[in-house]
């Protein structure tokens, strides 16, 4: 009897353990993430296909004040896509400066098996009130944008969650953070450059040094070839417009000038190849198909100049950006100072100043409070003229991809320094979350830096 007894008393143990399983399995399973998201304040929810890494995907409208300092004033709708992989997985949030490049898991996504949320950065494409007021274009309204989504996503997803963006994004990756540090655990800026004005000389200076001297060489003589063969190849680049249907409001003269400068930093920021590179022995059609290869004439097209507009205005009062030295080719130009972008601002906000103060206080933070913050660069891009130095006050790691240029990523590094950087990563997510103040200095790790 009491075997009996013994053998119940073990089977309602077991039934209960089950059912207690069940119901929770069953707990887990039903949370319903729509409407989840719908429950957010201010924001339009709609299901989208996406990476099918992902069980659900949905594309979110959150509302946003032009202002984040009146928040009762003006508003827009920024642009957010998520896709789910599970509640109890970390989250990454893509930061993007410019609209949305792509609704795919990024590598950092898919090494965490992590959620995504992607955003829109504000005034570009989808993310842009009905009239731009330009002087709420800063760094801080942007970082307070992507405060206000993560804040609100986090109470979704409790779990580690990484920051990142690539160039421009890494950017604004990178001042998200200096402005809502505790938002995130690690941020991982890609080919970011931290500029300290509207024409930083460090592009100058690395423009001269950059690869070898024999490839700078044949940079420099190129464009010399389309300087001194601009009557000839001029009606091969009307051709071309034509047929792309370009038009430049500065003119196709004045843009053909320009491009032909724009050539040797967009040479070494896409990776040029040396050995492709016309030289005075190429017969004319040789250096224009050359010239249509590596196409600088585009940036100077005018829906690519009014779609990136946004770029412009900050770049020319807050984030910086590069010149053109004019010196080596004045004997084919009209100017006679170095060329800057103002001719790219956006009507009704022509009259503007350089704000000196807003990379100086990013680069005070970077140097003594930037913990946690994994800096990827390539080693040719132009961009890395103007990179992020962290110092020895944070624990911040900076990996240069030897070679590489503005398309580098995690995975385009040599296998040993790919593991290395991975490795950063899982552990500093392994530690336990460190809640900083604004104003207070980091460990005193060194920085880890190869070249």
């Amino acid at each position: 009897m009491k075997k009996i007894i013994k053998s119940l008393q073990l089977n309602y143990i077991l039934a209960f353990l089950l059912l207690h399983l069940v119901f929770t399995v069953s707990g887990q399973t039903t949370r319903n993430l729509k409407e989840e998201l719908e429950k957010i304040p201010g924001v339009m929810v709609f299901t989208m296909f996406s990476d099918p890494m992902f069980s659900e995907s949905y594309e979110i409208f959150f509302t946003q004040p032009v202002d984040h300092n009146n928040p009762d004033g003006e508003k827009f709708s920024q642009r957010v896509l998520l896709g789910h992989v599970g509640f109890d997985r970390p989250t990454v949030a893509v930061i993007e400066g410019y609209s949305i490049y792509t609704d795919k898991a990024g590598e950092i996504t898919k090494f965490l098996n992590a959620n995504q949320i992607t955003i829109e950065h504000r005034f570009f494409a989808d993310s842009r009130p009905d009239s731009i007021q330009w002087n709420y274009l800063t760094i801080q309204q942007a970082a307070a944008d992507h405060h206000e989504i993560i804040s609100a996503l986090k109470k979704i997803y409790d779990k580690k969650w990484v920051s990142t963006g690539i160039s421009k994004g890494g950017q604004a990756t990178i001042y998200h953070r200096r402005f809502y540090p505790n938002d995130v655990d690690v941020s991982v800026p890609y080919v970011a450059p931290l500029n300290f004005g509207p024409e930083d000389p460090r592009y100058y200076s690395f423009l001269k040094t950059v690869g070898t001297a024999e490839c700078r060489k044949k940079i420099y003589n190129y464009q010399l070839i389309l300087f001194k063969n601009k009557a000839k190849l001029m009606p091969m680049v009307k051709e071309m417009a034509k047929t792309r249907n370009y038009s430049f409001s500065m003119g196709i003269d004045r843009a053909f000038d320009l491009s032909v400068l724009e050539y040797s930093f967009s040479f070494w920021q896409w990776c040029g190849s040396c050995a492709l590179i016309p030289d005075y022995t190429a017969i004319l059609e040789e250096v224009f198909q050359h010239y249509i290869f590596v196409n600088p004439l585009v940036f100077f097209e005018d829906s690519d100049i009014r779609n990136n507009l946004p770029f412009y205005y900050q770049a020319l009062t807050e984030i910086g950006m590069y010149g053109y030295e004019i010196e080596p080719f004045k004997k084919y130009l009209k100017d006679t100072t170095n060329i800057t972008f103002e001719f790219n601002l956006p009507q009704g906000a022509e009259d503007v100043t350089y704000n000196y103060e807003a990379m100086k206080d990013i680069n005070n933070w970077v140097q003594n409070e930037g913990n946690y913050m994994l800096y990827i660069y390539g080693q040719n891009d132009a961009y890395f003229a103007t990179a992020v130095e962290p110092s020895k006050n944070t624990n911040a790691v900076r990996m240069i991809n030897p070679k590489g240029c503005h398309t580098t990523r995690i995975e385009t590094f040599p296998d040993n320094m790919k593991t290395e950087i991975y490795k950063i990563l899982q552990d500093w997510l392994s530690e336990e979350p460190k809640k900083v103040n604004q104003g207070v200095g980091g460990s005193k790790e060194e920085i880890f830096e190869i070249f």
